[in-house]
C-alpha cells in the first residue's frame, strides 16, 4: 500500500472510513483493513466497535454475497484474511477491555478425515462475526473433542466431514457426550460437502450447515436463543 494510499484513508470521516473499509474487506485488502482499523483506534473508538462496527459489518456483506452465490471460496479467504489482519491487532486490546462476544465454538474435522478448507472458512467466518474460536485442525478423535469441551467452555461444539466415509465418526461423538450426560452443555453444529439434513437429524446434531454463512446465522440463531433461555 503507497503514502498516497495511507493519506486518502486518514482524510475520510468515520462514516467514510467505515464504508471503506467494507469495500476493502470485499476485495481482500489485508494493508487497508490494518491500517483503518489503526485510524479509528487512534480517533478513540473503542476496540469492540472497530470490530463490530466495521469488520463485523464488512464481513455480514461478504456472507450474505457468498450464501447468495455472488462470491465464492476464493474471495471469501481473501476477505476473510484481510479480517484476520485487522483482528490480530484488536485481539489484545478486546481482551484488555473485557470485550463482551457474541459465542465460543470449539471446531474440528472428524477423525480419519484430512480435509479443512471448509472447516477453516467457517472459522474465520466465525471470527468475522465476533465468535471466539477454538479450531482443533483435521483427524479428531473422541477424547480431542471431549478434551477442548472440558478445557474451553464453549456454547458450540462444530464438526467437520468431507468423506463418505468419515461422517458417521459424528455420531460417535454425539453418543459419548450423551453418555456422559452432557449433550444438552452444548450446541452441536454439522457441516461437510456429504451431509444433509437429514442425516444431521439422524445423528442427533442440533442443525447441519451447508456453508460458512449459514454456519454463521445458525449459530448466532442458537446463541442467541440459549441466552434467552439462561435468563429466563
Amino acid at each position: 500500500m503507497s503514502d498516497e494510499d495511507d493519506i486518502i484513508l486518514a482524510e475520510l470521516d468515520d462514516e467514510e472510513l467505515v464504508q471503506q473499509m467494507f469495500d476493502d474487506l470485499y476485495d481482500g485488502l489485508k494493508e487497508e483493513i490494518e491500517e483503518g482499523v489503526n485510524i479509528l483506534l487512534s480517533r478513540g473508538w473503542a476496540p469492540y466497535d472497530v470490530l463490530t462496527k466495521a469488520l463485523v459489518g464488512g464481513m455480514t456483506i461478504v456472507g450474505a454475497d457468498f450464501r447468495d452465490g455472488i462470491l465464492f471460496v476464493p474471495e471469501v479467504l481473501l476477505a476473510a484474511n484481510a479480517m484476520k489482519g485487522g483482528m490480530f491487532i484488536l485481539k489484545p486490546l478486546l481482551a484488555e477491555t473485557g470485550a463482551p462476544r457474541v459465542g465460543k465454538m470449539v471446531i474440528g474435522t472428524v477423525k480419519g478425515d484430512i480435509h479443512d478448507i471448509g472447516k477453516n472458512l467457517v472459522s474465520m467466518m466465525m471470527e468475522g462475526a465476533g465468535f471466539e474460536v477454538v479450531d482443533l485442525g483435521i483427524n479428531n478423535a473422541v477424547d480431542a473433542y471431549l478434551e477442548a469441551l472440558e478445557a474451553e467452555e464453549p456454547d458450540i461444539l462444530g464438526m467437520s466431514a468431507l468423506l463418505t466415509t468419515t461422517m458417521p465418526y459424528m455420531k460417535v461423538v454425539i453418543d459419548t457426550l450423551v453418555e456422559q450426560g452432557k449433550r444438552d452443555d452444548y450446541i452441536v453444529l454439522v457441516g461437510g460437502a456429504p451431509l444433509n439434513e437429514e442425516f444431521g437429524k439422524a445423528i442427533g446434531a442440533d442443525a447441519y450447515c451447508r456453508d460458512a454463512a449459514v454456519a454463521v446465522e445458525t449459530a448466532k440463531e442458537w446463541v442467541g436463543r440459549k441466552h434467552n433461555q439462561m435468563a429466563g
